[in-house]
């Protein structure tokens, strides 16, 4: 059957804008490193500014970071030369946006801040630009084409300095040891605060949802349990419900690879054994956190005696189908 062409259209952007994004991999350099560590040693804030796209782009970045622990605030070019550059100061850093580096209003403005004496850091594709000439750090956020078939709107351009405003606010997380009480301090309400705020008991997964099997269970019906759950693991106890192990999704395709017949074996031969657990009064944040650093999706929930509570799945806090109510305690 015949695609639709808006499918195909569309097919092409992502396609087009994902690897405008992957080729800004290859770039990063000295430049970025220089950027982190001039905002990071700054005692003023970041000012971000841009004009049409990039202004709307400088935006989100000044969204991104002050809620990740990095002042930050937007100054418009135009605004900024009619009065408004009163508000930067030496201790500032500028964050300016122009892919062809050759916007007017924002190299006027850039000229007024040299003379401020705050540096400046520049998103652009064209790094022998009049803006990156203006800059202490260049970060080339340039991309062979624009997702717009004329080649005309800025889309592949607009969506690589998003990427990279993205990449300059973690990268800063990291440098400014940003953590979840952090977190909770720059987003006490909505949803995703109260998310975070939540305790891992209030979200777990407990009882006979579980997928678990008893030690000494062959593994072929465990194997179907796994299946049957579709959690992508199957946690193995001992008869008084002690943790013993897990055998996930990963552990199978493993054993397969490697022509091992699974037909004939316990689970306690093929399981992994004392697999990472949390207990139950564990923040989400702190368990989000957890589950990122170690590159896990599920994690299972003990007490002090190793006794089985529950399990917590990644796809579940950020609200997959909308399974999990979270209830805050007054």
């Amino acid at each position: 059957m015949r695609k639709d062409q808006a499918i195909v259209r569309a097919e092409e952007v992502l396609r087009v804008e994902a690897e405008s994004i992957l080729q800004l991999i290859g770039r990063l350099d000295e430049n970025f490193s220089r950027a982190v560590d001039i905002i990071y040693r700054s005692t003023g804030r970041v000012i971000v500014t841009g004009i049409g796209k990039s202004g709307l782009i400088g935006k989100k970045i000044v969204a991104t970071m002050t809620s990740t622990g990095t002042q930050a605030l937007f100054l418009h070019p135009v605004e900024g030369l009619h009065g408004d550059l009163g508000i930067v100061t030496k201790d500032d850093v500028v964050l300016a946006i122009s892919n062809s580096g050759e916007t007017d209003e924002v190299n006027r403005l850039l000229s007024s801040i040299r003379k401020i004496g705050a540096p400046v850091i520049s998103f652009t594709g064209n790094p022998s630009s009049t803006m990156a000439r203006a800059s202490n750090a260049v970060i080339d956020v340039g991309v062979e084409r624009e997702a717009c078939p004329f080649g005309l709107a800025p889309t592949s351009s607009s969506t690589a300095s998003l990427a990279m405003g993205d990449a300059l606010a973690v990268a800063l997380i990291d440098k400014h040891k940003f953590s979840e009480k952090d977190f909770y301090k720059f987003h006490p309400g909505g949803s995703l605060g109260q998310r975070l705020r939540a305790k891992v008991r209030d979200v777990m997964i407990s009882g006979p949802d579980i997928p678990m099997v008893v030690t000494g269970t062959p593994s072929l019906e465990a194997l179907s349990v796994l299946d049957e759950r579709n959690k992508g693991f199957v946690l193995v106890t001992d008869r008084q419900n002690r943790l013993l192990g897990i055998m996930t999704d990963g552990d199978v395709r493993r054993l397969v690879r490697k022509g091992i017949s699974i037909s004939d074996l316990p689970i306690d031969e093929i399981m992994t054994r004392s697999p990472k657990t949390i207990r139950d009064d564990w923040t989400i944040a702190r368990t989000v956190e957890f589950m990122q650093r170690d590159e896990i999706t599920a994690l299972a929930i003990v007490n002090g005696d190793n006794i089985l509570q529950g399990y917590i799945h990644l796809h579940d806090i950020l609200g997959r189908g909308g399974t999990i109510r979270i209830s805050i305690p007054a």
